[in-house]
């Protein structure tokens, strides 16, 4: 068979098209081989910004960072966070930024906007004085929190080689109790799983979950991210290593500038609780930390309208600095009622708290006693209060009420926080007053509830009650009042419906 010139010109045309075919795809093959390669060691896309948010103006090593990130890893974008422009001046190298978050009328919103300057998938926050030995321990945190899937891990977290470890601890957020309680978790194995760390780490976070936070940099930052992380029930994954080193330990070179370093975190703190509504702080030692009201200070609330605090329209209770003003204030005035021979009780929603709770109602605002009318000239603190007030040795302030014939014990001149006192008086052997408020439970009642009085546990004292205090409540409240709580006017704010 004989091959015409045609067809031999086409079959040679086919084979170089072949062998065209099967370079390109060689080609293409070692291409992918190459990137595979480099997304074991690091891709030459950054799937991570370093962000460096905690360090102090006067005394830090944020360009020591910065290199140190930059050195090993140079295509990793940098990022140094600060409030306000940092004076000094921060010096450093090429590849590292710095964002102020503080607004300038001349510059747009985006410029000051943390979220616009961090274009990766994920965000690896650390500490001043870090620094990064091992080029691909980024890859092993990222590895880490991908192998987490969409559980509920959604931080990674490697110790800083440092003085004192860092620790995982448990974290319960109690917003409607202001009140956020660490608690010691378990440590020591690779892989330890809990809700917030204490001690020096670095963190990896995916940037959407960092910028879906209400406050995502705020200071300081373990306290404020690990709050709104443990609010959304998200944990962190504290891992055994890599570890990073931090040469730069001490961080401050003298004692002053440490207390001064001291005092800004103190101060930091608690602008940062009392922002984010909490006031008491249980630390993992069993100490407490209180951001809140004070002898000093007025308390958490102000007037209350329609017997309707504003922290219920917030969905809280009462604040527990305010709840253990109200206690201190209590002990105090049965105390002086005791030893001057006064006899009282557990009045009204103060005795509805004792019988549940064996405290205060955990929304209530104020404590009421009764008093004896004609004991009142037993009492040195009572009995010449019609010509004005009295300021005690103890800071207290006594006073008749000008809403009526009562009187008012308030925690202090500054803290309006009281104890007010009911005088009644026996009628044909029923106790009445001169002074009724429009309340349901202000009402007569037989003596013989007061014949005899009996001791009770309240707000960590024994007070006296009433002998028989669920007849009492029912007269006052209605049946069935002591298991069926409800707020202290339904039409405004109801217990259950938040």
């Amino acid at each position: 068979m004989r091959i015409s010139f045609c067809q031999a010109l086409l079959t040679g045309a086919i084979i170089l098209n072949l062998l065209i075919l099967y370079y390109v795809s060689r080609a293409q093959q070692q291409m992918m081989d190459k990137r595979k390669e480099l997304g074991r060691g690091h891709s030459r896309t950054p799937r991570v910004t370093v962000l460096l948010r905690e360090f102090e103006n006067f005394e830090n090593y944020v360009g020591d960072v910065a290199n140190s990130f930059l050195r090993q890893r140079p295509e990793l974008p940098f990022l140094a966070v600060s409030d306000t422009s940092p004076y000094p001046p921060l010096v450093l190298p090429d590849g590292a930024r710095l964002l102020v978050l503080s607004p300038s009328p001349d510059q747009p919103p985006q410029a000051h906007r943390p979220e616009f300057h961090v274009q990766t998938e994920f965000v690896l926050l650390v500490p001043d004085g870090v620094e990064l030995e091992q080029p691909r321990a980024v890859e092993r945190l990222i590895r880490e929190l991908e192998g987490e899937g969409g559980g509920p891990v959604r931080l990674v977290a490697a110790p800083v080689l440092a003085r004192s470890a860092v620790q995982c601890l448990h974290l319960r957020v109690n917003l409607r109790e202001w009140t956020a309680t660490y608690s010691p978790a378990a440590s020591g194995s690779s892989g330890s799983v809990c809700t917030a760390l204490q001690g020096d780490a670095v963190v990896l976070i995916r940037t959407e979950d960092l910028f879906n936070l209400s406050v995502s940099l705020g200071r300081p930052l373990f306290s404020s991210l690990f709050v709104q992380t443990a609010l959304r029930g998200w944990k962190v994954k504290l891992l055994e290593s890599p570890c990073f080193s931090a040469n730069h330990r001490p961080l401050f070179s003298s004692a002053h500038n440490q207390w001064k370093a001291d005092t800004r975190l103190k101060e930091a703190t608690g602008q940062l609780m009392r922002s984010f509504g909490l006031r008491r702080l249980m630390l993992p030692e069993g100490k407490e930390q209180w951001y809140g009201c004070s002898k000093e200070t007025p308390r958490c609330f102000g007037t209350v309208h329609d017997d309707t605090p504003d922290y219920l329209y917030l969905d809280r209770w009462t604040p527990p600095c305010c709840l253990r003003a109200l206690r201190e204030t209590t002990k105090y005035v049965v105390n002086i009622l005791e030893s001057s021979g006064v006899r009282y009780w557990l009045e009204g929603g103060t005795l509805l708290g004792a019988v549940r709770h064996q405290d205060i109602i955990p929304w209530d605002y104020d404590v009421d006693l009764g008093i004896y009318l004609e004991d009142i000239p037993n009492c040195d603190h009572l009995k010449n209060l019609d010509s004005g007030s009295l300021v005690d040795a103890n800071g207290y302030v006594w006073e008749r009420a000008v809403e009526g014939d009562f009187y008012r014990v308030q925690y202090s001149e500054a803290n309006h926080l009281h104890v007010d006192l009911w005088p009644f008086y026996s009628r044909n052997g029923v106790m009445t007053k001169d002074t009724w408020t429009e309340h349901k439970q202000d009402t007569e009642f037989p003596e013989h509830f007061l014949q005899p009085l009996v001791p009770m546990t309240f707000a960590g004292i024994t007070a006296y009650g009433p002998n028989n205090h669920r007849a009492f409540l029912e007269l006052k409240f209605g049946e069935g009042v002591i298991e069926n709580p409800q707020y202290p006017n339904p039409a405004k704010k109801r217990l259950d419906r938040r």
